[in-house]
């Protein structure tokens, strides 16, 4: 047959196909064979199966089931093999939507009845049953009649309805099929369901049809699915490590925050302990600012409409917002910091000798979360942000970035954290102009290279006004959470009309760095209370040590040092009740107490205290100003 196309991988030379050659096919001639765990290709950029047919000159690459690319694939297949399995074990379930999502897959179900796990069970062994018959995956392009009269005749209304949703230009759309089951998917997928193997399901939840609270509610069933049977086996042993890491219980055992229906969701109560740890990093916070020349600040928790509008927050923020109405005027509550912070810049005239200017604001702000994302502290609705805004001339702003990205790198040292760095670029709903998005977004990129820190581009995800760059920091259990962002804005300057007067006497508008450090206090907390499972580092402790007296006669003496380790800074309290020794000890060590001083006789004839640390190791006894000392040497290098 003559050859038609042309056909290379990345950096090979070109062989000649005959049109319409299958991608494993092509594959198997070029790529030196067809590995057992391909499970699609790239043709020309666009994934797609490994059964697809070349109809043009190409440059192809295979997609390894170990690969992100190739996870997002393989997990999409087992969210149809589920659909099958439920669909074969309840016929009267319907199937709506199965994505494939970070670390798994999901499917909703409309089932009445609802699943129990009992059923999640036979769920799962029926799936590892379609798994072993090895159901190829075929793909079909159909009309969209031909498509709506299929569902309809399966029963199946929403898959009916998200047909007949598409655009009306939209003239043809696939569907799948393995065995007896049919999905509408656009693909691709593996090439059959042999490569299903590792994979467990998790959980039951509520979902509402199309997130749309008004509509009904769905069953969506969790899984987690992996390339290998060790990669699955770590992954569970993580989730389990996450449960007894989980911020809200530990919150609980060790009295530290509380959530109350009472009061409202995503509305933190802080108790006394919790209050502390907070205290800690917000005090840590002022003094690190200071040292960097911010001027600290506050503005009110309430701002006219008139306020929001002209920044842009009320276009393109308002359904994040909660309003209130003042002497029969509308008033946002703030949902950022920026609008004081630019109204104290324009309060007096403005040199290029004041800049830069920075302005930080530990600030409170509220925004508008829907219930069902709200978690613990690390989704709230009112949360507190180490906010900070650097108004600086455009030849400053290399300088100024680079600044900030090195405070981030040291706090991300002090407390004990890797990260990742992302540059997130100009998003559909936006404002300013093509040349200051492309001027920001050039000095967030020259400042990153400058600074030689590594880093991903994230196209789309920027701040409605300006570009970003994003450090996620990654925690024990290789999670990934935003906490830093420096934003690049020369539009809200533009809004507000703000300027300085140059050296050569002309007004000149400053450009606005956005930025935080730790994040939101209260995410960061929580973060940090799991990434340590509770047991904070001495310098971050709410309670440094327990005093733990043996009988009764020596509360006096315990009395005693309690006041004196409080006068020297110690964060110290006494357990003087009568129980045993030993179980005063454990209740310390489950509340996970750095340090319990041990006071009996001997310790009282001495002036002595015999410190325990929270691993069980004894340290020689001494006197309190000596543990103050050993406490002070300690956390000195943190505060």
């Amino acid at each position: 047959m003559a050859a038609d196309i042309r056909i290379n991988m990345p950096g090979g030379a070109a062989q000649a196909f005959p049109r319409g050659a299958e991608v494993r096919d092509v594959l198997a001639v070029i790529g030196a064979g067809v590995s057992p765990s391909l499970v699609a290709a790239r043709v020309n950029g666009a994934a797609v199966d490994l059964s697809y047919k070349i109809q043009e000159d190409a440059v192809i690459e295979p997609i390894e089931a170990s690969s992100a690319a190739g996870l997002d694939i393989l997990r999409h297949s087992m969210a149809h093999v589920m659909a099958q399995a439920v669909q074969d074990s309840f016929p009267e379930a319907q199937a709506t939507i199965g994505p494939a999502i970070e670390d798994g897959f999901y499917y909703d179900f409309d089932y009445s009845p609802g699943f129990s796990p009992e059923d999640i069970e036979r769920i799962e062994s029926r799936m590892r049953e379609i798994a072993a018959e090895n159901l190829p995956f075929v793909r079909r392009e159909v009309s969209r009649e031909e498509a709506v009269a299929l569902f309809q005749q399966k029963g199946e209304k929403y898959k009916v309805e998200i047909i007949n949703d598409l655009p009306k230009d939209i003239k043809t759309v696939s569907i799948y099929a393995q065995g007896g089951y049919t999905d509408l998917c656009r693909g691709p997928h593996i090439p059959s369901t042999g490569m299903v193997k590792a994979f467990k399901l998790l959980s039951i939840a509520g979902a509402y049809w199309r997130g749309d609270e008004r509509n009904r509610m769905l069953q969506r069933i969790y899984g987690t699915g992996f390339d290998t049977r060790q990669r699955l086996e770590e992954h569970l042993r993580l989730i389990e490590e996450a449960k007894k890491r989980d911020h809200r219980r530990l919150g609980r055992e060790l009295d530290l925050f509380q959530v109350n229906d009472e009061a409202g969701g995503g509305l933190v109560i802080f108790h006394p302990k919790g209050m502390m740890l907070r205290t800690i990093i917000e005090d840590w916070e002022r003094k690190e600012h200071l040292k960097r020349g911010y001027g600290i600040v506050m503005g009110p928790q309430i701002l006219k409409a008139d306020l929001w509008k002209k920044s842009g927050h009320f276009d393109h923020y308002r359904e994040n917002m909660y309003f209130t109405e003042v002497d029969e005027q509308l008033y946002g509550i703030k949902p950022m910091n920026c609008l004081s912070h630019m109204l104290i810049y324009k309060s007096r005239i403005r040199s290029y000798r004041d800049l830069p200017i920075r302005y930080f604001e530990l600030g409170t702000v509220l925004r508008h979360e829907k219930a069902g994302v709200l978690h613990g502290l690390l989704r709230v609705r009112q949360f507190t942000q180490d906010d900070a805004h650097v108004l600086c001339a455009p030849e400053q702003l290399n300088g100024e970035i680079k600044a900030i990205a090195e405070f981030v790198q040291y706090a991300m040292k002090i407390f004990g954290f890797d990260y990742e760095v992302e540059l997130s670029t100009r998003p559909e709903n936006s404002i300013g102009s093509d040349a200051d998005w492309e001027l920001a977004t050039g000095a967030l990129e020259g400042a990153l290279k400058d600074s030689g820190i590594p880093y991903e581009v994230n196209e789309g995800d920027g701040a409605f006004y300006g570009p970003k760059i994003d450090f996620k920091i990654k925690d024990a259990l290789k999670r990934k959470w935003q906490c830093a962002t420096i934003q690049c804005d020369f539009t809200l300057p533009e809004r507000f009309e703000l300027s300085y007067v140059g050296e050569d006497g002309e007004k000149h508008r400053p450009v606005m760095l956005h930025r935080v450090i730790l994040g939101a206090i209260e995410r960061f907390m929580g973060v940090l209370i799991e990434q340590y499972a509770g047991a904070f580092p001495l310098w971050l402790s709410p309670v440094q040590a327990v005093i733990v007296t043996v009988t009764d006669r020596h509360i006096s003496w315990g009395e005693e040092v309690r006041q004196r380790l409080i006068s020297a800074g110690v964060r110290v309290e006494g357990d003087f009740r009568n129980e045993k020794l030993g179980f005063k000890i454990r209740e310390a060590q489950m509340q996970k107490t750095p340090f319990m001083l041990v006071i009996g006789d001997r310790e009282i004839d001495a002036g002595q205290v015999a410190p325990r640390q929270r691993d069980g190791k004894n340290l020689e006894a001494m006197t309190p100003e000596a543990f103050a000392l050993l406490v002070q040497e300690q956390c000195s290098q943190f505060l």
